[in-house]
């Protein structure tokens, strides 16, 4: 059965007779769900026999093409830190059933204990084992580590944000451009990739990851992504959490720094928003790592 195309994203016609295939039972509500990067249509179903799930459906091409990524997480990844996975219809536009997680604590706030429980988490999925091989964290174009040398080669949307001065950047870009360089990404662990708090709650069971990527490399990275949204949203420093990592501050910063300036996308309106919020507390970490002055 195929879905046709939806134009209201509240509007779950084309989908309830799939999803009354997938979930054997006719779905009766669709409550919203808000949040994510994409526009993708997120909604919590209750069925007719008094089950609820997740489900996310996507809405164009981009939004296809990472539910079905995420979809390939979910079917070679089994563990207690992810959502329980309850199936997918392959269509135009699919669409993905999981866990209803609602009664999970969703941070911020991050209260005492936390960010250690999320840390030991990430420390279990570096080792979970996957039937199949995820790629190399090396091989995805934003992990290049030449992002603060796109920064020299084109400074002004940096610049335009006004989080420093074009002096600062000259000064500082020889020692930002050869630390980046330095970074440890190479390595074998599995990597979550986007740990962001929009992507993680506190269930009863522990901290559970919703995943559309996973790679292998150096566990310390995907802590190094997660850590300044963390900090925007009231919890430590970066560099309390991973102290003496000037590469992985100088990767972080330099990429934020190489595109939270770029023009908004169309089909991701919010990213540059997170992206420039994200900069504001990890620029101050690689300045604080590599004894730079103050970016004024």
């Amino acid at each position: 059965m195929a879905l046709s195309r939806v134009a209201d994203r509240g509007d779950w016609t084309a989908e309830r007779p799939v999803l009354a295939d997938l979930l054997n039972a006719p779905p009766i509500h669709f409550h919203a769900v808000s949040g994510g990067y994409s526009p993708a249509k997120r909604a919590v179903v209750e069925c007719a026999d008094g089950t609820t799930r997740f489900v996310k459906a996507a809405v164009d091409a981009h939004t296809a093409a990472a539910l079905r990524a995420e979809h390939r997480v979910y079917l070679h990844l089994s563990a207690d830190f992810m959502p329980r996975y309850y199936g997918f219809h392959e269509a135009e536009l699919p669409l993905l059933v999981l866990e209803d997680l609602r009664t999970a604590r969703w941070t911020p706030p991050w209260l005492p204990g936390d960010v250690e429980n999320v840390l030991q988490m990430l420390d279990r999925v570096a080792t979970a084992p996957a039937t199949i091989e995820f790629p190399k964290l090396s091989s995805y174009r934003s992990m290049d580590r030449r992002r603060w040398a796109a920064v020299a080669e084109n400074p002004l949307p940096f610049l335009s944000l006004g989080l420093a001065s074009e002096a600062w950047l000259a000064k500082a870009l020889p020692a930002l451009i050869d630390t980046e360089a330095s970074a440890p990404i190479e390595g074998d662990d599995l990597q979550h990739f986007d740990v962001r708090s929009d992507n993680l709650c506190l269930a009863q069971r522990g901290p559970v990851f919703d995943w559309n990527l996973a790679c292998r490399g150096d566990r310390r990275v995907h802590v190094a992504f997660w850590l300044p949204s963390l900090h925007y949203e009231g919890g430590p420093a970066p560099w309390e959490v991973l102290p003496n990592e000037p590469g992985l501050a100088a990767l972080v910063s330099g990429f934020f720094a190489s595109v939270a300036g770029l023009p908004t996308i169309p089909s991701a309106p919010h990213v540059r928003t997170v992206q420039q919020a994200q900069l504001r507390t990890a620029l101050p970490w690689v300045v604080q790592a590599l004894g730079l002055a103050d970016p004024v």
